[in-house]
């Protein structure tokens, strides 16, 4: 009877211990709070000219603060698709704004949300999404403007995103009228207007009002922190409070420069947590991060494995160590089309100096685009550099730019003098240099090609393509180079790429000839056959844009026909930007676009809308 009840006993313990759920380890929540369009030059924290944001820095004393976090790209779409897939955007095809075509993430990536629903996390994002990627289901378990953390099952780990959007760019396009009648709270004592910008009352007037929408941003913040708190959730919710990429006066936002790129961070670290960061709570950190670090590190957070082809390295979580994130020293950045206009520009930034190729220099950054100049501070610019009102620094931003540029941010922090000439930084040019080629031929950089031919050929699996296509866009990189060195060495390597069997080393090798604005017989001479007789519309527009550019030949009649023969949207874009860029400067070409011999298909495109409208032909 005993060896009964006892046999008895132990069955029912055994029932009951294989019926009841396994006990998970007990992982943290993670929040983001993004700000649009905040660089980190406009909070104290970060920048003497900036303004108070006391509930961020109540984060910042139970937290670390980031002296030195990077957007890749200084535009929301761009920046938002690295923080999304933990990759750079040039390999993976996400680097136009605003995209023409959605992509697919390479194989073996998934927005990495994913990976947290997979592991039990419950993932929400209020509200923006923006992303230039194809997104499948199972990424959020709602994304929308009443998402939240509160719709979680019990006891349930999450990560959620909360965006605030009254910083962004359009909080700025206030009339003359509102000038007159809204006073900033922001006193424009306690700030100074940048040296790249007039010093006018529409400047100041300008940031003052930004630096107010700023403060709003920090107490809606400190909003989302006081209902964690109410819940009782800080004691195990890491907070992330980051800009989604550069601000949002002239130059900033749209442009590679630390305005558009550089952006404050701040991760609040619950005391249950600090032993999954490798920093002390209420200290700062020199080490660089970068936007495709973020994904890798939310998934080391909650103790998920990061894939290997994610490009990021995560800061925060289990075995990251202190010395490799101090010793962090580098940052990418990329800029192509904002929009409708098109630029090809990277940087990198190693420590205090920052290096910029241009790789079209005579696009340069003042270029109509439609969207910035809704802006008065931005037209205002405009204006007063026509009327010959600006000063050398001032001017610079409407005038065409040197193929490379190396700035001291330390010493230059608005990146108004380039160093990239000076004979003590010449080994520190060379070895930026170095490493920003190399880095674009690794990650098999795909603006190398047009963005109409990699709509066309490219964007069913644009990474694939670049790892197909690796050799060839090595090539074009090394054409787009030539314009690194003196034009003497440079000249017969590229006249051997315009006389080459490869279309888009033709096409660059008139980009450069562009940027040199050479009058060389012998380049000239090819130029001239490209721009009647070239298979590809492009590089007839581009050769047209180099006799152009020199004042050898009009260029309105090889345009003008392109643009009328443009199969699509895209290729049409590329062409009114150079047409945009002939008329607006010197010796200012004067089109007269016959709107009917466009096709409809072409015009239907928005970014083709708007630049038509800027031609007057809308």
């Amino acid at each position: 009877m005993k060896q009964l009840f006892f046999g008895l006993i132990s069955l029912l313990l055994w029932n009951s211990s294989c019926s009841s759920k396994p006990v998970l380890p007990e992982r943290p929540n993670i929040v983001w709070i993004t700000s649009e369009d905040n660089s980190k030059h406009y909070l104290s924290l970060f920048d003497k000219n900036g303004v108070e944001t006391p509930h961020i820095k109540a984060l910042a004393n139970e937290g670390v603060l980031f002296k030195r976090a990077f957007s890749n790209a200084p535009v929301c779409s761009v920046a938002r698709s690295a923080l999304i897939s933990g990759c750079y955007g040039p390999r993976i095809g996400t680097q136009f704004h605003r995209k023409e075509k959605i992509v697919p993430l390479p194989n073996g990536v998934e927005m990495f949300p994913t990976y947290l629903r997979k592991a039990g996390y419950h993932t929400t994002n209020n509200s923006k999404e923006d992303y230039n990627i194809v997104k499948p289901d199972g990424v959020w378990d709602e994304s929308s403007k009443k998402a939240s953390w509160t719709s979680r099952n019990e006891g349930q780990p999450f990560f959620h995103v909360y965006n605030i959007g009254n910083t962004h760019e359009g909080g700025l396009h206030f009339t003359k009228e509102m000038m007159d009648s809204v006073q900033p709270k922001t006193q424009y004592a306690s700030f100074s207007v940048q040296p790249n910008h007039p010093n006018t009352p529409l400047f100041q007037y300008t940031n003052a009002l930004y630096r107010d929408q700023i403060q709003i941003m920090d107490q809606k913040l400190g909003e989302v922190v006081a209902k964690l708190k109410r819940e009782n959730l800080l004691e195990n919710t890491f907070i992330f409070y980051f800009g989604d990429h550069g601000g949002v006066l002239p130059g900033s936002k749209g442009y590679i420069y630390e305005t558009g790129l550089h952006v404050p961070l701040v991760v609040y670290v619950p005391e249950k947590y600090e032993h999954l960061s490798p920093l002390e709570k209420g200290s700062t950190t020199d080490g660089f991060v970068s936007f495709i670090d973020f994904g890798p590190t939310v998934l080391k957070l909650a103790g998920v494995n990061v894939p290997k082809t994610m490009d990021g390295i995560a800061f925060m979580g289990k075995d990251v160590a202190l010395e490799p994130l101090t010793q962090r020293d580098e940052t990418f950045g990329y800029a192509d089309r904002f929009d409708e206009k098109y630029d090809h520009v990277r940087s990198i930034r190693k420590g205090r100096y920052k290096y910029i190729l241009n790789f079209q220099p005579f696009n340069f950054d003042g270029l109509m685009n439609n969207y910035r100049y809704k802006q008065l501070a931005f037209q205002e610019w405009r204006s007063l550099y026509d009327e010959g009102k600006l000063n050398a620094i001032q001017a610079q931003f409407f005038e065409p730019r040197s193929f490379e540029q190396l700035f001291d941010i330390d010493e230059d922090p608005y990146e108004t003098r380039n160093l990239a000439n000076e004979s003590d930084l010449k080994e520190t040019v060379l070895q930026l240099r170095k490493k920003l080629l190399e880095h674009a031929k690794e990650m098999c950089d795909l603006s190398f090609y047009p963005e109409s031919f990699l709509v066309q050929n490219a964007f069913e699996n644009p990474a694939k393509f670049g790892q197909d296509n690796k050799l060839q866009i090595a090539s074009y990189i090394d054409v787009a180079s030539l314009g690194l060195l003196p034009f003497e060495k440079a000249k017969q390597p590229l006249e051997a790429a315009l006389r080459s069997s490869d279309p888009w080393q033709r096409y660059w090798g008139l980009v450069v000839c562009s940027g040199f604005n050479t009058k060389d017989k012998k380049l000239i001479e090819v130029a001239k056959k490209i721009a009647v007789g070239d298979t590809e519309p492009l590089n007839k527009v581009r050769a047209a844009e180099f006799l152009g550019i020199i004042g050898l030949e009009n260029p309105v009649p090889i345009m003008s026909d392109a643009l009328y023969k443009a199969h699509n949207g895209t290729e049409a874009l590329l062409i009114l930007n150079s047409i945009v860029l002939m008329q607006d400067t010197d010796p200012g070409y004067s089109f007269n676009l016959d709107l009917s011999k466009i096709s409809a298909s072409v015009k239907e495109n928005i970014q083709v809308a708007r630049r038509l409208s800027y031609l007057e032909l809308l």
